[in-house]
């Protein structure tokens, strides 16, 4: 009895610090083959070895279904531009399914509905937003819709003369979907309609003049929407009223300052995040190579209090695991990806050293938790 007393203990202690979750990065160009996955160790911080998951070309974002069993790449698939069905075991190895080609080009950004029935992609150099359904299994049926945006802000030459939808997503009881338009200066409003699952433009929301809107998260209560502007590199906040699915815009911050930011030959923003707990937000600044981190005041605007190095370059995209302990940041142009320690009372970050991997042309980063 002393023994299995002992042993218990000494079990549970193992079994909570050799907590994991599978990681799986979407990749594009250079040495990349394909889907690589890693485990992070949710005690530590730290990301195992990334080893080939699924052989494909050029997959650069990827998404999960609601119920975690199907995972979603888009890719391409004999050279044509296609949206990739995967079935993820329990032990988190990809088995592919299905392919369905996207009309009009290829894709910058792909989420799947919250009800699991259809997925939007969203066509940067298409100027379209796509939708394909999917069956109750999570199976990948034919591009059912094409809408065409129209127009351009033309603030910034050469990038905002035409349509460039960034990013897909939608409120948070999946009434409206949100399209980010880096060529309008605007977010794209629609209706999210069923039986057939359809979607149908109702409106947009403005952005700064010349931003370039890219990608957008909600606050944790709903009332918020944080829209990144790759152009100038700020955040945008906006007000948003959940019966209409209208949103104002009532300020913006800048990521970086613009001393920092003329040290630079190139800067443009890429991905941002609003942290678990609903305090801060997260954005990646490209060209300087690092992380803006924000305090949420009460009426959204919003502080910057922290800027850390990503300790690689070009970081793509950032993801944060859902114990809110951990940011990952691809470096597309290092071929690295780094993990940085958030404190969970300040928001700010830290680099806890020994806290990179390298995976080839690393684009998205997508935590099974």
């Amino acid at each position: 009895m002393k023994i299995v007393r002992t042993l218990i203990p000494l079990l549970l202690t193992s079994t909570l610090h050799a907590a994991t979750v599978d990681v799986y990065f979407g990749t594009g160009g250079g040495q990349a083959q394909g889907i690589y996955r890693a485990s992070l160790d949710i005690e530590q911080g730290k990301l195992s070895p990334a080893s080939l998951a699924a052989e494909l070309d050029a997959p650069e974002f990827l998404a999960f279904h609601p119920d975690r069993t199907k995972l979603y790449a888009i890719a391409k698939v004999d050279s044509k531009p296609s949206v990739v069905a995967y079935q993820v075991a329990a032990d988190g190895a990809l088995e592919r399914l299905h392919a369905e080609p996207i009309p009009g080009g290829g894709a910058a950004h792909i989420s799947v509905h919250p009800s699991g029935q259809f997925l939007l992609t969203a066509q940067y150099g298409a100027g379209s937003v796509a939708l394909f359904p999917l069956t109750e299994d999570g199976a990948l049926l034919p591009c059912q819709q094409v809408i065409q945006h129209q127009g351009g802000s033309r603030v910034v030459a050469h990038r905002q003369n035409s349509p460039h939808p960034h990013w897909t997503g939608f409120s948070p009881d999946g009434r409206f979907a949100f399209v980010p338009d880096l060529g309008l200066d605007q977010i794209v409003i629609y209706q999210v309609q069923f039986e057939p699952v359809s979607i149908e433009r109702i409106g947009h929301a403005d952005s700064v003049p010349g931003g370039g809107p890219r990608h957008m998260k909600f606050s944790l209560d709903g009332r918020f929407i944080f829209l990144l502007n790759e152009l100038n590199l700020s955040v945008s906040t906006l007000a948003y009223d959940a019966d209409s699915g209208s949103a104002q815009l009532l300020a913006s911050a800048p990521t970086l300052s613009e001393a920092v930011k003329a040290q630079q030959a190139s800067n443009s923003g890429s991905e941002i995040l609003v942290h678990p707990n609903g305090q801060f937000v997260y954005a990646a600044n490209r060209g300087h190579d690092s992380v803006s981190a924000f305090q949420i005041a009460p009426d959204g605007s919003l502080e910057r209090i922290d800027v850390e190095a990503i300790r690689g370059a070009w970081p793509r995209n950032i993801n944060i695991d859902s114990s809110g302990r951990w940011l990952l940041a691809a470096g597309a142009h290092s071929n690295t990806v780094t993990v940085l320690a958030i404190d969970p009372d300040s928001g700010s970050l830290q680099y806890p050293g020994k806290r990179v991997i390298s995976v080839p042309n690393v684009i998205c980063i997508l935590l099974n938790d």
